[in-house]
């Protein structure tokens, strides 16, 4: 197959998790929009069955598409289900977007119990972690593969309210920095992306309240909030062969937040 462009997806597959909403639901379009293959997962059935439903709408007579296999990514064994649903239905896995996370908490650290923040780390970098494993020998049989996390800005600096998400993300960026150095020999690129303040359900408690977004984006250099969409392009460069010889690295998308 002669691909159009370097962004050319065609013939790919791509397993996002969290996909059914935020930011997870627009890179899984974007890229499917681009010719990949999608996994839609997230822990509802019906949430990943509505979302791939209409991604196969939008490109029905487009290459690319998207099917359904829900998981809970707290769980190993759920995972290593999904991987081999995975490898059952579509053949391998060409590029691996780690992007479900969770925060039960927000506050101070010293009020933070024991099961939340086994909840977050088990989530935000065990699951990453577990799912490389999974995924890896595959990509080293063929040489191939992109690996991308969506981190945030919240893993380059403290946080009075996120302490503990905060550190999961930093983790995260390290575990990219490992993964990119073990695997290269591979031709395994393995990238995070760091997202600011996005308008998503995740980062509510951060933007439903107009006054508090204005304070929140006053000194940002675009004054403004980000939308899930503006995180999709910088996916797309990363999983295709545009970024061929970029890997290891963190890929901020803030507004600018983080240079104030």
């Amino acid at each position: 197959m002669i691909k159009t462009s370097l962004f050319d997806l065609s013939g790919k597959v791509a397993l996002v998790t969290g996909s059914t909403k935020g930011i997870g639901r627009s890179i899984a379009t974007e890229l499917a929009r681009h010719g990949a293959t999608v996994v839609i997962s997230s822990r509802k059935s019906e949430a990943c069955d509505a979302v791939s439903a209409s991604i196969n709408d939008e490109l029905a007579e487009h290459p690319g598409g998207a099917v359904s296999i829900p998981a809970n990514i707290s769980h190993k064994a759920e995972l290593n289900s999904l991987v081999n649903s995975t490898y059952e239905k579509l053949g391998g896995i060409d590029i691996l977007v780690c992007n479900a996370a969770v925060n039960p908490a927000y506050g101070p650290m010293s009020d933070l119990s024991d099961s939340a923040f086994e909840k977050i780390l088990t989530v935000n970098i065990m699951a990453n972690h577990w799912l490389a494993q999974l995924i890896i020998p595959q990509m080293r049989l063929k040489k191939s593969g992109s690996i991308v996390v969506i981190s945030s800005v919240g893993g380059l600096r403290g946080h009075e309210k996120l302490g503990a998400y905060c550190i999961s993300k930093a983790a995260d960026l390290q575990l990219v920095r490992n993964l990119a150095l073990e695997n290269g020999p591979y031709n395994i690129r393995v990238n995070a992306v760091s997202p600011g303040l996005i308008r998503t359900d995740f980062a509510k408690a951060l933007w439903e309240d107009p006054d508090t977004l204005a304070v929140r984006t006053e000194n940002d250099p675009l004054r403004r909030i980000g939308e899930p969409e503006e995180l999709s392009g910088i996916a797309v460069y990363l999983a295709s062969d545009a970024s061929s010889f970029t890997t290891g690295q963190n890929f901020v998308v803030d507004g600018g937040s983080t240079i104030v």
